[in-house]
């Protein structure tokens, strides 16, 4: 029987537009606009400068702090020009742009052969550091930060998150189905890092194959494949978490703080690949779907391509796009412009058409309740929401648990006011944050 969780909501999953669809490596651009800072943490700093030529894989940008991680050049080139650019997150930042030469050539040294069984914890971590590996579902988290909690904190269980419980998203689906191998020899590696035995894969549901090729692939591994209920949001950590090892992640605190660590799917392909052929990351499958897309797909992509670039690849758009985002429909961010980079956290490029979207006019709350079902941390959205309205920022923290909220949008995808529940939860943490700060 699949496993399931308080709350939550069912959505149309959106997936059978790329669902079938195999991962297309998609041709070499004209030139990639790399931005520095592509991760939860401080910004890089660029080691290269204009007129430099650079080879695929060669670091341009140095990580400054622990929590941080470097930027590789994703093709061979010249660096043309270094300056500020439009970023999908942060609004604009800067960014080193190459222009291709066509040689597609990596930089002296890779790719490597190794054999990971015979490196020690440390030696793997590095690599991975130096690699560049951040989180690949959305949430960009350096990757060997994640896997060096303190002593304090002892880790037992792994869990890799190939739910994909975001509609219309379908990369890690693919990425399952078709690198099934990369994914539990990285799903080992990192094991192995964390010194853990317990390892589980949970997948939903409504992705049957992806069920039978990874048990297929776990096979003698001692690794464990949990199918899951097809509920949103099934992948988000914390429900993951009680979902499969039974544990429940404290008021404020994190997986660590219950020895456990979740990965994405797309990560530990990442690190299969840097540990045992020496390759950073410089390219993701990313999901390019939507009702405004004329052909979607899923896409092998280098980073620092555009948005513009990809949705030309899936055909273009058939009509005007209502809205674009990237990531899902529930905790994607909406973008103003196509002519933005692909980053190491791009899992999905949106279009949707007017007909896709389900938009309203925002009302009072009602006080319905809807929102306190859906809530999968079980949480009172609609009083987040009012006292995010009145600005009394303190008060949602202090009486609500303003800081438990995952921001999944279930709240607002049941809610019949339409209320922008998330956009008051993001701006009360934001006052809340520049508060302690301040003080």
């Amino acid at each position: 029987m699949a496993r399931s969780f308080r709350g939550g909501v069912h959505p149309d999953d959106q997936k059978r537009y790329t669902a079938a669809k195999a991962i297309e490596v998609a041709p070499l651009p004209d030139k990639v606009v790399i931005p520095t800072r592509q991760h939860i943490g401080a910004p890089c700093l660029p080691i290269v400068k204009v007129g430099d030529l650079v080879k695929k894989g060669q670091v341009i940008a140095e990580a400054q702090a622990f929590v941080a991680s470097p930027v590789h050049a994703s093709i061979s080139g010249k660096v043309a020009s270094i300056g500020e650019y439009p970023h999908p997150v942060f609004g604009f930042c800067q960014a080193i742009t190459i222009e291709n030469d066509g040689a597609d050539e990596w930089v002296e040294g890779l790719p490597l052969n190794r054999d990971w069984r015979s490196m020690d914890s440390n030696e793997i971590k590095e690599i991975i550091h130096q690699a560049g590996i951040v989180g690949m579902g959305g949430a960009t988290f350096p990757t060997h930060v994640k896997l060096a909690p303190p002593q304090e904190k002892p880790i037992d269980t792994f869990i890799l998150n190939g739910a994909e419980c975001e509609p219309y998203l379908t990369a890690d689906h693919r990425v399952m189905l078709e690198y099934a191998e990369r994914v539990i020899t990285g799903m080992l590696i990192t094991m192995k890092v964390l010194a853990v035995k317990q390892g589980y894969i949970g997948i939903e549901e409504n992705k049957p194959d992806a069920l039978s090729v990874m048990r297929q692939a776990a096979e003698d591994s001692g690794i464990k494949v949990v199918a899951l209920k097809t509920k949103y949001p099934q992948g988000a950590e914390k429900t993951l978490i009680k979902v499969i090892a039974d544990r429940e992640v404290p008021s404020g605190g994190l997986p660590m703080d219950v020895g456990v660590v979740v990965q994405n799917v797309g990560t530990v392909v990442a690190v299969a690949d840097a540990v045992e052929k020496g390759l950073p990351l410089i390219e993701r499958v990313t999901t390019v779907t939507g009702g405004a897309i004329a052909e979607p797909k899923n896409l092998l992509l280098r980073i620092g391509m555009t948005f513009a670039q990809a949705i030309e690849l899936a055909g273009g758009f058939k009509e005007e796009p209502a809205k674009l985002i990237m990531g899902g429909p529930m905790m994607g961010m909406a973008q103003c412009s196509v002519d933005i980079p692909v980053i190491k956290g791009t899992s999905g490029i949106l279009a949707l058409s007017q007909a896709d979207i389900n938009e309203g006019e925002e009302r009072p709350c009602i006080r319905c309740g809807r929102c306190v079902d859906a809530c999968p941390m079980g949480l009172v959205p609609s009083m987040l929401s009012i006292l995010g309205e009145r600005g009394l920022y303190e008060a949602a923290k202090e009486q609500y648990d303003l800081l438990d909220c995952v921001e999944c949008g279930s709240c607002v995808y049941t809610c019949p006011a339409k209320r922008n529940i998330v956009h008051y939860v993001k701006l009360s943490k934001a006052r809340n944050a520049a508060l302690t700060a301040k003080k």
